[in-house]
């Protein structure tokens, strides 16, 4: 997929770094060529508030405002490349993806590169509005953001040949289930008896939901209703 001009080396003082942030990606594990591309493409620092611009291509999650926050690199790189190994992915590349937990907008703007249309719903009105805010200028026509409940997901968009979640509960919601396309896959952080998150991918296949339980992760919690 072509990269949009205006995704690409906008802040020059950052593109050694943002190089460096995928080098340490590639020493990390991830190998979807796809994937490096996009994560060296979308200028994270214009996703973080000023103050945090120089540690904007460390590998660390930061603060957006309202409790939240932009998850650390290598765990966006890492949903996206479990994104693309779907077997519907695999055949014919992603098509429409549901990401639940806007945040920032940053990895909305990194599955634009990687999708062939993006919804991505916030249950936060602020945040929700200051991703609008941080990808007008990149002009992302297959990028939807909606304002709503992440919980129920969205049914008009559905099916989805993926969904991804920022956010981690101790159950899935049925809906994201339900809207999942037979060959899509579902990556989300699931809570455990202890407490402890660990990365869950669900693929849908004619016979029904294969889950397998990857690696401890940490998420802001996943919540229902619209704030």
């Amino acid at each position: 997929m072509a990269v949009p001009a205006a995704l690409v080396g906008s802040g020059a003082n950052f593109a050694a770094v943002r190089a460096r942030m995928v080098q340490r990606l590639v020493a990390g594990g991830i190998t979807a060529a796809p994937v490096l591309q996009a994560m060296g493409a979308v200028d994270r620092h214009c996703f973080v508030d000023t103050a945090l611009g120089n540690q904007a291509y460390e590998d660390t999650s930061l603060p957006i405002g309202l409790g939240q926050t932009i998850s650390k690199p290598s765990i966006v790189a890492r949903m996206a490349e479990l994104l693309l190994g779907a077997e519907g992915a695999r055949v014919g590349g992603l098509g429409r993806v549901l990401e639940i937990g806007t945040g920032c907008g940053y990895q909305a703007a990194v599955l634009s590169l990687l999708a062939r249309e993006v919804y991505s719903i916030e249950r936060l009105r602020g945040l929700h509005e200051k991703a609008r805010t941080n990808l007008r200028y990149l002009r992302l026509t297959n990028v939807h953001l909606l304002f709503g409940d992440g919980m129920v997901g969205y049914a008009k968009g559905a099916p989805y040949a993926a969904i991804v979640a920022a956010a981690g509960g101790s159950s899935l919601p049925l809906q994201w289930c339900d809207q999942l396309a037979v060959g899509g896959r579902l990556v989300a952080p699931i809570s455990g008896a202890d407490g402890q998150q660990m990365l869950l991918v669900v693929d849908k296949t004619p016979h029904g939901l294969k889950q397998n339980v990857l690696e401890p992760v940490h998420f802001v919690p996943l919540k229902s209703g619209i704030a």
